[in-house]
């Protein structure tokens, strides 16, 4: 008995001091894993129909205006419990509930991006060679341009015409749409190709989009098949080759999110990095009743090349969105800033036991345990982070344990192996203070990627407790 009671004490001691990194289904009962896998439905909703900024920024519109939040215009009389919107752009999208309490003691900031990897078309894109007609592109973001040959692409986007007049394209979703895809090589004739290293296996000028094959009937000319598909586009939706100058079209994959694994635990699909953290934050806001604080959910665009443009958080369109709030109550934006606090719900990298030589296990997120807190991003020597105080890091600790939210932590590789970056930077850089919080991701920047069904619910419960705060 007495050697019992000794494993027994020892088993105590290790609970209270060490670090627990336990799976985080069994840490809930039935009840909760109900709600993980319910909330995992409504996300698998929200990316399918969201594979684009545009389309996930009208999407939030459409759930806000669904939810009780009315449009701002500056210089609106506000009011604690107001719900509030601004489209920037059609591409980002920012919404805030006015707290009980006095602007000037600062937000509760969460900040996602709705942009992920994907194929541009070139401005002048369409072109036939061997009478086969083709798009060439031009990837956004980092991506494994191998992973993109041979697999079905949707084209989503806006074409502005001569005339103005701006005409919406989504081909590919529908189950009787048809479906694009970049060839690539057969296995025997490959020998040169698989001599290259990966990042030359596929060049950036071979990512050309597969689009007909039909000669137009009554035309011996060259280009006949461009022709043919110029004319089909034109009597569907009006437009010339000209038009493509003026219009931002998307290739990204066209397969919708679908469960893996026979436990159905987790969530395959495109566009996770960002959107597991974009919904989870927007769900937040919607369900956000009565906050102490202001609470301001900012969703944005560009992140993956940048974060640079008019609806990356580079600009100055927060900034002036949340000085606009401070002004309705006679309160300097500077000072609202100064006082506030933000959560960049980003994703962060999952360690895969495929490939355990990048990470440092210690220090590095995994699959089930829970929403990742990042303390500091960048690469190598920290360039390019923003690096979270210790005393901000331990508010988070502690909300976190209050609300029963199950997190870890981690970083993204070895010291040396990589690295990469969020938007945290730029938020702290208007003296916010600022850390990373977000979904562990399997396959990141694959058109295919990997989540936790339990992660995604605990980044949702994480934003939740925050903005409520």
């Amino acid at each position: 008995m007495e050697e019992k009671e000794k494993k027994d004490a020892v088993k105590e001691l290790k609970k209270k001091l060490f670090l627990q990194r336990e799976n985080g289904y069994k840490r809930i009962d039935a009840d909760e894993e109900k709600a993980v896998f319910d909330f995992a439905e409504e996300y698998k909703n929200f990316i399918d129909t969201a594979k684009t900024e545009r389309e996930a920024a009208s999407e939030a519109v459409r759930l806000l205006e669904a939810n009780g939040f009315v449009e701002y215009k500056k210089g609106m009389k506000l009011s604690a419990g107001d719900k509030i919107y601004r489209n920037n752009r059609g591409k980002a999208v920012l919404m805030a509930i006015i707290g009980a309490e006095s602007i000037e003691e600062g937000v509760k900031l969460c900040a996602a991006h709705i942009d992920s990897p994907r194929l541009d078309l070139k401005q002048n894109p369409l072109y036939e060679d061997t009478e086969l007609a083709l798009f060439k592109t031009h990837y956004y973001g980092g991506i494994k341009k191998y992973q993109w040959t041979t697999i079905p692409l949707s084209l989503h986007g806006v074409v502005v015409k001569a005339d103005g007049e701006t005409v919406s394209v989504n081909i590919g979703e529908d189950e009787s749409d048809p479906v694009f895809c970049v060839t690539d090589l057969l296995p025997h004739l490959a020998t040169e190709q698989m001599s290259r290293n990966a990042a030359k296996v596929i060049k950036g000028e071979d990512l050309n989009l597969l689009i007909g094959s039909i000669p137009f009937r009554d035309d011996e000319s060259s280009e006949s098949v461009k022709l043919n598909i110029m004319n089909i586009l034109f009597e569907k939706y009006g437009i010339t080759e000209g038009d493509f100058i003026s219009a931002e079209l998307e290739a990204v994959p066209a397969f919708k999110a679908r469960d893996i694994g026979f436990d159905r635990s987790m969530i395959g699909g495109y566009g996770h990095d960002d959107r597991c953290c974009a919904f989870p934050a927007l769900k937040a806001a919607l369900m956000c009743k009565n906050p102490i604080h202001t609470s301001v959910t900012v969703l944005t665009d560009k992140e993956e090349t940048g974060s640079d443009g008019n609806t990356g958080l580079c600009s100055a369109y927060l900034k002036y969105f949340i000085a606009d709030i401070a002004e309705s109550f006679g309160s300097n934006g500077r000072d609202v800033l100064s006082a506030s606090e933000c959560l960049s719900a980003d994703v962060n990298a999952a360690f895969d036991p495929t490939f355990p030589e990048v990470n440092e296990r210690a220090n590095c997120a995994y699959v089930n345990k829970g929403v990742c807190i990042t303390k500091y991003t960048g690469s190598r020597g920290k360039s390019g982070t923003s690096d979270a105080s210790a005393e901000f890091a331990g508010r988070i600790r502690r909300l976190m344990n209050a609300n029963n939210v199950i997190w870890q932590t981690g970083e993204l590789g070895k010291v040396d192996a990589g690295g990469g970056g969020t938007v945290a930077a730029y938020i702290a850089n208007l003296n916010v203070d600022t850390i990373d919080m977000g979904v562990p991701v399997l396959s990141m920047h694959a058109p295919y990627e990997v989540i936790s069904k339990l992660d995604l619910y605990m980044a949702y419960k994480a934003f939740a407790a925050f903005i409520a705060d």
